[in-house]
């Protein structure tokens, strides 16, 4: 495999085969929390039959225009409702703008958030804009973030899956919740695993949701300890493909550097969503040291194989554990949430 070579223009560094570089942005996240005393209609298929009907469409025509305009939409929406829902549930808290004044930040502004894409946002709002025109007051950002990252799903060549909708929006939205809910880089597989078991979600619904690194993209910071000491221990990770090593020391040095720098996950199909990701664990080209982790750890190797043999099996799993993500902790009715107008402000 040969090294790539890389042209450093805004959005489109290519890697032969192997590699591509880009250069990105920055973003945010909420919380949720429980029933009410008299509960609310239930999450369902066709919550907005009546309310909304055309509801996935007016979302589908924003997205398919994103993802044309901008395909980074896709991966920054699907980490969007990712950190929104390990964060106290799916609710759209990851959404609110942090008010001046205030000593305590919102979820956008934690230090975990500031590398989110802005395109994610940008795809909520114009979806929230158009819906609010058709459906006043009707439908909650925590639906729209829902449904937005299910389409992109598929516009990147992903499984298309129906989601439950009937969604508030929630009420809390604090930086201070996210660091011990959001995933490290480096994170150890005991670490992962014990933190998806608290938000109710399985080994096999971690392996799955990783697929999601078929596309997207990390800055230089988050991986850089594996290319020149990891674990402290002043060598390069002995589990990286040396090719790879080589050509992301070409971009990411040891100090200094551009920090605007970013790697694909998936080094061979960065723009499609398939199970490309698991075959590049096998062969040592996981990003993240919590990627390549995976196809190491006994409890995990075996799911990475398996969904790296068939595209299918992936494709389920993911359906699967995206359906349990997007059901953690959703908040409804009006005692616990709201549905608001414009998603970066509390009712």
């Amino acid at each position: 495999m040969s090294v790539p070579s890389f042209a450093s223009t805004s959005f489109s560094l290519q890697f032969t085969s192997l590699f591509v570089f880009f250069i990105l942005g920055g973003t945010f996240c909420l919380a949720t929390h429980a029933n009410t005393t008299r509960p609310p209609r239930q999450l369902s298929l066709n919550y907005y039959a009546k309310s909304c009907p055309q509801l996935e469409q007016l979302v589908g025509s924003v997205t398919s225009q994103q993802f044309k305009q901008s395909p980074v939409s896709a991966p920054a929406t699907i980490r969007l409702l990712f950190h929104d829902c390990f964060v106290g549930g799916c609710d759209a808290s990851i959404l609110i703008v942090s008010k001046g004044g205030r000593k305590e930040l919102a979820e956008k502004d934690a230090e975990d958030n500031r590398d989110l894409k802005v395109e994610g946002f940008e795809t909520v709002r114009k979806a929230k804009e158009l819906v609010e025109k058709k459906c006043p007051g009707v439908v909650s950002c925590a639906d729209i973030l829902v449904i937005a990252a299910r389409d992109y799903v598929h516009l990147a060549g992903g499984p298309y899956y129906p989601v439950k909708k009937g969604r508030w929006d929630g009420k809390i939205s604090t930086a201070s919740r996210v660091a011990s809910n959001i995933p490290r880089a480096n994170s150890t597989v005991d670490q992962l695993i014990k933190l998806f078991n608290s938000k109710g979600l399985t080994t096999r619904d971690l392996v799955a949701l990783s697929g999601a690194h078929t596309i997207g993209f990390a800055h230089c910071k988050n991986f850089v300890a594996r290319l020149y000491s990891f674990r402290g221990k002043g060598q390069p990770d002995p589990d990286m493909d040396p090719k790879l090593l080589h050509a992301l020391r070409m971009y990411c040095p040891n100090f200094g550097g551009n920090s605007d720098i970013v790697a694909p996950f998936d080094a061979t199909t960065p723009f499609l969503f398939d199970h490309a990701y698991y075959g590049n664990l096998q062969q040592k080209m996981g990003l993240l040291a919590s990627d390549q982790a995976l196809a190491i750890d006994p409890r995990t190797k075996p799911i990475v194989l398996e969904f790296a043999k068939d595209n299918h099996n992936f494709f389920q799993a993911f359906v699967a554990a995206m359906d349990k993500l997007s059901l953690i902790k959703v908040v409804r009715g009006a005692r616990h949430g709201e549905k608001r107008r414009d998603c970066s402000m509390h009712m």
